[in-house]
């Protein structure tokens, strides 16, 4: 019943602490498109993709007392931290959930920037496109956060190390 929700539970068993909704949202997108079982719909948004889905969720886990949910204010905008319960560990023990090398996959998605994975999850939502194309859609579409071709290159990069990880 609670199985996508367990899912994403295992993404802050994975991680650890996880800095920020729009990270998690991206975490959890880039996840999808490694082909890890997460079916929640996301549309592009100012930020990049995003998911009602996973934001209902995480409020649901918080409210049922499995995720922790900390505001932080800082300055002019809030941040959240999530991390797991020991309730939500415990529940977690009643899914046998294969997702193999997520711990690695999420470790090293969680040491980056949300600016970083907002650009990787981009270029993950056009990848369908040629690359010249996802580039100019990154360009016009995410023109204020200024991306420069290396950074580009460096969010393919990236993707691929990413899509190694899970195949070792």
């Amino acid at each position: 019943m609670l199985t996508d929700h367990a899912k994403l539970m295992k993404v802050f068993a994975s991680a650890g602490e996880v800095i920020g909704r729009k990270k998690l949202q991206k975490m959890v997108y880039i996840a999808k498109k490694l082909n890890y079982p997460f079916y929640e719909k996301y549309n592009f948004h100012f930020y990049g993709p995003y998911s009602e889905e996973v934001t209902l969720r995480v409020e649901e886990l918080c409210n049922l007392g499995f995720l922790s949910e900390l505001k932080e204010n800082k300055g002019g905008y809030s941040q959240y931290r999530y991390s797991l319960t020991e309730n939500g560990e415990e529940f977690l023990t009643h899914y046998d959930l294969e997702m193999p090398f997520l711990n690695e996959c999420m470790t090293k998605m969680n040491e980056q920037s949300s600016r970083f994975l907002e650009l990787v999850s981009t270029v993950l939502f056009f990848e369908n496109l040629p690359k010249d194309e996802v580039k100019d859609k990154v360009y016009t579409l995410k023109s204020k956060q200024r991306y420069t071709e290396e950074e580009v290159e460096e969010a393919y990069n990236y993707i691929e190390q990413l899509r190694s990880c899970i195949q070792n």
